[in-house]
């Protein structure tokens, strides 16, 4: 008996197992159902970001007819003069966007959980309440989100179960395979090419939801990397637990010791073996409360303002020695003012000292994740799809350090425009809109 009989013989197995087939249909259901989620996502930041673009270039023309109509601001705010550099960063409308990558169709990720846009001003920190905490997959089910990645990675091992579970342990509790041996030969080609029926089926099945997805989101615009890199990476999973189970089959006598055997096997590694390596990570690193953060806005902030005008002068000199010989340090009548408007400068380096601890403490936790993907495998394949789709942690860390380069070029326009007596005119101001955004 040959594999390709053997692979008929199954077909027609498949096709006579109302049980298997169902187990199918709930797959495929679920994976569009999870595909249009991600896509669904997608599309909503796309427009967002769309909106907030048009609205920032109406804010932005409101701002240049001020200019043009010889206008210090607002009618009803007399306070704001948009011919002072302060005034004038503070009315670009400048925003930094992480714009979703097509791939999020397939993981969804962390970009439930992190701000996606941001309005940024030189009182602005990559850590403000609008750039929210990590949240794990698993827990999003919670809040009724289900995305693709989930569907490969917990759902795709139990159907794969419900097809094997009873190859040759049916046999044997019919009491016929010998007679099975006898007519192949061996056992070994003869579970192999069933396994394999199985495997190819569940690969056809989930390239083509994967391209159902590609076309929701147009994954294919530009370059089929992110497709091809996801794909592979599904594979390479779904053949980790072929092979985990074909293992449970060769050696199982029974349908129900297999069933059980490969029932704990996928509670081990989906289930316990994450939920103890995130323990061990929680214990050794603590959920980051950014205390560092708040003391550098809070009190270390009140502090520096608490501090003499020679003290706080000493400070912004050291971080910009260009104003040393500034006109409005030459004038002692408009150095109060010019420091008082320079005080975001100083804020901001306290700022960025706090995030690099943040960063490392991080980073650190990153690492001791890592250290156990060896036999973490559930864990490792999600941050690979997350890295994949644009959605890993390091994504949302790179946009940080974006965010914070924003701002400290901010911070540098407002104090050497500030010291330098500039006057701010149409033309500076599209200089603005030009050197502060990305």
């Amino acid at each position: 008996m040959n594999w390709f009989t053997i692979c008929v013989y199954e077909w027609k197995h498949f096709a006579h197992s109302p049980f298997k087939i169902v187990a199918l249909v709930l797959f495929i259901v679920a994976g569009v159902y999870a595909l249009h989620n991600g896509a669904n996502l997608y599309n909503r930041q796309m427009s967002e970001i769309e909106s907030i673009n048009k609205k920032a270039e109406e804010d932005y023309q409101e701002t240049l007819v001020y200019y043009e109509k010889g206008q210090k601001g607002p009618e009803d705010r007399p306070w704001i003069d948009v011919t002072t550099p302060f005034w004038a960063v503070w009315y670009s409308p400048i925003y930094h966007f992480k714009s979703p990558s097509p791939a999020i169709v397939y993981n969804i990720g962390q970009a439930e959980q992190y701000g996606y846009y941001k309005r940024v001003t030189f009182q602005s920190s990559p850590y403000d309440t609008d750039m929210a905490e990590e949240i794990a997959n698993p827990e999003r089910l919670q809040s009724g989100t289900l995305d693709f990645s989930f569907v490969m990675l917990y759902l795709m091992p139990l159907l794969l179960l419900i097809w094997l579970y009873n190859i040759k342990g049916a046999e044997a509790d019919a009491g016929f395979l010998p007679l099975i041996y006898a007519q192949t030969g061996s056992k070994t080609p003869w579970l192999l090419a069933r396994v394999t029926f199985y495997s190819v089926l569940l690969l056809f099945v989930l390239f083509g939801l994967m391209v159902y997805g590609a076309l929701l989101t147009n994954v294919f615009k530009g370059s089929t990397d992110a497709f091809l890199q996801i794909f592979f990476m599904a594979s390479a999973y779904l053949f980790l637990w072929i092979f985990a189970f074909t293992f449970i089959l060769f050696r199982g006598k029974s349908s129900i010791g297999n069933t059980l055997k490969m029932v704990g096997t996928w509670l081990l590694f989906a289930f316990i073996i994450p939920a103890a390596v995130h323990q061990w990570v929680s214990l050794q690193h603590p959920a980051n409360l950014m205390t560092e953060f708040i003391d550098a806005q809070r009190d270390e902030r009140e502090q520096l303002f608490k501090q003499p005008d020679s003290v706080f002068q000493a400070r912004l000199n050291a971080l910009f020695p260009e104003i040393l010989n500034s006109p409005v340090a030459q004038d002692s009548t408009k150095m109060n003012l010019a420091m008082n408007r320079s005080g975001a400068a100083l804020t901001n380096d306290l700022n960025k000292k706090s995030f690099n601890t943040i960063e490392k403490s991080n980073s650190a936790k990153n690492d001791l994740i890592r250290s156990y993907n060896w036999f973490n495998p559930v864990t490792f394949f999600q941050n690979k799809l997350n890295a994949f789709s644009g959605t890993h942690y390091h994504d949302y860390q790179k946009y940080r350090k974006e965010i914070q380069s924003m701002i400290d070029l901010q911070v540098k326009a407002l104090v050497l425009d500030t010291w330098g007596a500039v006057k701010v005119d149409k033309e500076k101001y599209l200089n603005y809109k030009q050197n502060l955004t990305p």
